[in-house]
């Protein structure tokens, strides 16, 4: 090897080194940043609990506990909430909230849960859109829509069912919403670089089943409950501030 190749492997090698000092030292140091949720605490334990609304719209709701395998397999320091929504007329709608602690693994992509529970992912269908929201003021929530297939057995009869599973992630005063999550993970590594905070991130979704030809219907009706019930539980993003004009003087 020449004297060249040698010092570019030194360098390489410092770059490496110095990289995962700086990155073990950040770790040793970092802050966790507020979550973008409203949680309550739970007694005897250090996780706290998603307090996701007990009515929206015309919905009434059960509290639903995260099963051992989900709390097993996810870092001791993840917090959850999970509510099962049922309208007057029997839509149902699941919302869930995976909220991380300081080991940001508690995270994961959304595509995972769905084909491990015999969802088969309609890539065609599915696609990054908007819900408009009205409340602390007038925005664009960013959310991803997955479309998914799944064959199950009705009054004895095999029948495909359509599930629309709506996800999006929220911490203080960040929103992300994307297929890779790369602007999520990017954002998160650059703002704990800048200040020394880890992102709080909690990742929220709401999942409905319908049948073949009513997917455009139960979207519609998912964006109305998402958009009245996330004011109630989601801390971002913050109302505008309001400038105070100055008291005018008398001459």
């Amino acid at each position: 090897m020449n004297r060249q190749k040698w010092i570019l492997l030194t360098i390489a090698l410092a770059l490496i080194g110095g990289t995962a000092g700086l990155l073990a030292q950040l770790r040793i140091h970092q802050k966790l940043g507020a979550p973008g949720v409203k949680t309550l605490p739970l007694a005897d334990s250090s996780c706290l609990k998603v307090d996701l609304p007990e009515r929206v719209l015309n919905f009434e709701s059960e509290w639903v506990e995260v099963d051992e395998l989900t709390r097993s397999t996810l870092p001791a320091d993840t917090s959850f909430g999970q509510r099962r929504y049922k309208a007057s007329d029997g839509f149902l709608i699941t919302m869930n909230a995976v909220l991380m602690g300081a080991d940001r693994t508690s995270l994961h992509k959304p595509q995972f849960c769905l084909t491990g529970q015999g969802w088969q992912i309609d890539d065609m269908a599915s696609a990054e859109t908007i819900v408009r929201v009205e409340q602390p003021y007038v925005y664009d929530l960013p959310v991803v829509k997955l479309i998914a297939n799944k064959l199950v057995t009705l009054d004895g009869q095999p029948q495909t069912v359509r599930g629309l599973y709506v996800y999006w992630f929220v911490a203080d005063d960040a929103l992300s919403a994307s297929v890779t999550g790369l602007d999520r993970m990017w954002g998160m590594a650059s703002h704990l670089l800048r200040t020394g905070v880890l992102q709080r991130w909690a990742y929220i979704s709401c999942f409905s089943v319908c049948l073949p030809g009513a997917e455009e219907a139960t979207f519609e009706r998912m964006k109305k409950f998402i958009a009245a019930a996330t004011p109630q539980f989601q801390l971002t993003p913050r109302p505008p501030q309001v400038a105070q004009a100055s008291p005018s003087v008398s001459q």
